[in-house]
């Protein structure tokens, strides 16, 4: 599935990388404690990472049966770097990576 990410673009953003983690493993992405340590350990592992403005109002998937709206809302009402929203670039290094976090 995060394979499926990289060929839609090589850069994605870290919302979508995480669902799309979550799905892969059957967890709940919406988690907000969960993402930030996702963010966490990315930032621990050197990945390198942009901003990303996400709009979310502009932002509206449904992702099994949760809101991506709200949950992206409720980050938004976080003032801290684990809680923003970054682009990162899909390649091997990064994909093994991500598939490395225990969170």
């Amino acid at each position: 599935m995060l394979e499926d990410l990289k060929v839609k673009a090589l850069f994605q953003n870290t919302i979508d990388v995480w669902i799309t983690l979550c799905n892969e493993r059957s967890k709940e992405w919406y988690d907000l404690d969960g993402y930030r340590s996702f963010i966490r350990y990315l930032k621990y592992n050197n990945i390198r990472m942009n901003k990303f403005p996400l709009c979310v109002k502009e932002s509206t998937s449904i992702e099994r049966g949760r809101d991506k709206v709200e949950f992206l809302d409720n980050l938004s009402r976080l003032n801290s770097e684990d809680a923003m929203v970054y682009t990162i670039k899909l390649d091997t290094n990064t994909l093994k990576i991500i598939r490395e976090y225990k969170g």
